[in-house]
């Protein structure tokens, strides 16, 4: 199974391009930018990486991202990122990123997209990787200051295909964003939105009533059956993440993760790494951990990745193209 695991193309809808800086080039950006962190060394950044729930997961997060300043730093990042991709056999990523990390620090936006960009383009030469860009609001912030970063993104349509919504959960529901989201909208964007990963399935509603067309993590959503079959019938993807539900507390044991359960009930689900450099693993790592937890067959995980297929912003012409792909595995 491992082998077949690592041999498996895989399609990741749900990876936060910031999440990817390990603790080696943290430090090493934090020396080179002369930005100060609160770690000393390696082993300090490190035992740091140890989380009890998403916000202290999201203290150290954001005290990462600081150290991001030049776009020769976001083009290592991404980069770096695309590598592990090819050595995961990632053909496809749909990427997150967080504008307002960077504008909140005045690192122009121009600067964040251009490198990040620039690495995906490589990787499409280079290493016939596919990609697209996701920018996510941060919903611990105000709508206003949301809105103000979309218009800063208005002007990169043409590299960003859709807009998110990230950062603290609770208390800050989907429906606090729907002018924002009403924007996005008019402006041809498509959407997306993290809920039900530690706020209750509501969220997952309320997003779905904002116009999602998938959500991100929604592993609450099986408290109502009535959401579950609602998804079930319209093929909502829920682009779930085990590494990091298992590292933030969401779930107490990956033997009792929910994703298989939900899969065999005809859910879109799809399996992805979030922020892998700091819950443990990237792509393959979490498939491995999945089967280990659970035991699907190779057939089920074939199916992520085909969800996943599905479930991606490609065309039609594009999706069809890598399908065959999934078959020779």
């Amino acid at each position: 199974m491992k082998q077949f695991i690592e041999t498996l193309p895989k399609i990741e809808l749900h990876l936060h391009i910031e999440g990817t800086l390990e603790p080696e080039m943290m430090l090493h950006l934090s020396q080179k930018n002369q930005i100060p962190i609160p770690y000393q060394n390696l082993e300090e950044i490190k035992r740091a990486y140890r989380f009890q729930n998403l916000q202290s997961f999201l203290d150290v997060y954001y005290a990462g991202a600081s150290v991001l300043c030049e776009q020769e730093d976001f083009f290592d990042l991404t980069w770096a990122y695309m590598l592990q991709c090819k050595e995961n056999h990632v053909i496809h990523s749909e990427i997150f990123f967080d504008p307002q990390t960077h504008i909140m620090r005045g690192i122009p936006i121009s600067r964040v997209v251009g490198g990040i960009t620039q690495a995906l383009k490589k990787a499409k030469e280079e290493l016939g990787i596919s990609s697209v860009l996701i920018a996510c609001i941060l919903r611990h912030l105000t709508q206003e200051e949301g809105i103000k970063a979309l218009e800063e993104l208005i002007p990169y349509k043409k590299d960003i295909v859709a807009i998110g919504l990230d950062s603290s959960e609770i208390g800050n529901p989907p429906s606090k964003f729907r002018e924002l989201f009403a924007r996005a909208k008019e402006e041809g964007f498509l959407l997306v939105a993290h809920a039900g990963e530690e706020a209750d399935y509501t969220y997952i509603q309320e997003a779905l009533e904002l116009g999602a067309s998938r959500i991100d993590h929604g592993v609450q959503c099986d408290k109502s059956e009535e959401l579950v079959e609602f998804l079930k019938i319209h093929r909502i993807p829920l682009t779930m993440c085990p590494l990091s539900n298992y590292a933030l507390k969401v779930t107490p044991d990956l033997t009792k993760h929910n994703l298989l359960e939900l899969l065999r009930k005809g859910l879109c689900v799809t399996i992805n790494s979030d922020d892998p450099a700091y819950f443990g693993g990237y792509m393959n790592t979490n498939f491995e951990a999945v089967y280990e937890a659970l035991h699907p067959t190779k057939e089920e995980m074939r199916q992520f990745s085909l969800n996943a297929l599905e479930a991606s912003f490609l065309s039609y012409e594009e999706k069809e193209e890598l399908k065959r792909k999934f078959f020779e595995a």
